[in-house]
């Protein structure tokens, strides 16, 4: 990593460390709400999208160009790497990843095999043509955490209360484990390979891990995810963990060894400070909703979320989940002005 990099707004908030403004980027930046994202995936699949690497440099540099935001986050799918160890699953458009054959027994959690390099060179390709094309900003690398990678698996696509999951986890705790040890080794592998390639960052992705009970969370999911941020740890790049109405998991998700701790939208900063505890940073979260209002609305929500993120050591501004398809680029455009300047140290 260069030292211009380094030296990001970004990677310093990230390390809880003085910033000229406070950083800000946000999930699902690249997508839907841009017309330009339209126009390139026209006529093309989001699972070939992602193995395709001169779309996934032109995807992933679109809103950095468009917003200046501080970090670009590598365009790519959380089910990627499932795909990649020969998982039948798709993305049907409206409805998300489904697979053809759900894991609901040994023989389908034995299926599941390591992932090697060599299976997503399209991964290391892409993110090294964006590291050049980058530049000075930061890339963050993804994956999607086991809690949620499970779920789709079991329920065979997306579930609105995981009720297959959860009688796997709790009816058949061995089972359980044994899929969430194989799909943590392929979570880290992937992280791994994007950091290997150029990655100056990462962030986990456990979407639907708020669908569990505090108590159930640190016996099924913690101690897989912690190990998911500990071989991690040589890396020295920042590792970020983010989850979905996981309020009361903040605490928890704090134990897990990310070094920001992402937060939605329903629990403010100067809270979920108190609960994530000392030694981490907060990255978020105003409520994506609230960009479809107009601008009057937006600004001192933003303001707010602001001013109880200096609350935090180190504040990277997000939305509470990501980009709504229906989203006027020019209010993204003129939230991450209004923050960098709102913010100016």
């Amino acid at each position: 990593m260069t030292a211009h990099l380094a030296d990001s707004a970004f990677l310093r908030a990230c390390r809880r460390e003085p910033v000229p403004h406070t950083p800000v980027w946000f999930m699902r930046q690249a997508g839907r709400s841009l017309p330009e994202y339209r126009r390139v995936r026209e006529g093309t699949s989001m699972l070939a999208a992602c193995a395709t690497p001169d779309l996934v440099v032109e995807i992933t540099m679109q809103p950095v160009r468009r917003y200046s935001t501080d970090a670009a986050i590598f365009f790519s799918d959380i089910v990627v790497p499932l795909k990649a160890i020969g998982i039948d699953l798709d993305i049907t458009p409206g409805v998300g990843p489904v697979v053809g054959s759900p894991i609901r027994d040994a023989s389908g959690v034995a299926a599941l095999r390591p992932l090697e390099p060599s299976d997503v060179p399209y991964v290391t390709e892409s993110i090294q043509a964006l590291v050049k094309e980058l530049d000075r900003v930061p890339l963050i690398g993804f994956a999607g955490g086991p809690f949620t990678l499970a779920s789709y698996l079991i329920e065979g696509g997306p579930s609105k209360n995981h009720d297959r999951t959860k009688a796997m986890m709790y009816g058949a705790p061995e089972l359980w484990h044994e899929l969430m040890d194989r799909l943590t080794a392929i979570t880290l592998a992937f992280l791994r390979i994007q950091v290997a390639a150029g990655a100056s960052a990462v962030q986990l992705f456990d979407s639907w891990v708020g669908a569990v009970a505090p108590a159930d969370y640190r016996t099924y999911v913690l101690p897989h995810t912690s190990r998911i941020f500990a071989g991690l740890a040589d890396l020295g790049v920042p590792r970020i963990h983010f989850g979905v109405g996981t309020g009361e998991l903040l605490g928890l998700m704090g134990e897990v060894g990310a070094d920001v701790v992402g937060v939605d939208w329903r629990v403010p900063l100067d809270e979920a400070a108190l609960r994530v505890g000392p030694g981490k940073a907060l990255q978020g979260n105003l409520d994506p909703a609230v960009l479809l209002a107009p601008w009057d609305v937006v600004e001192p929500r933003a303001r707010d979320v602001l001013e109880r993120g200096r609350v935090a050591e180190g504040h990277v501004f997000n939305l509470g989940h990501g980009v709504l398809p229906s989203t006027d680029p020019d209010q993204l455009a003129r939230l991450v002005d209004f923050v960098h300047e709102a913010s100016a140290r």
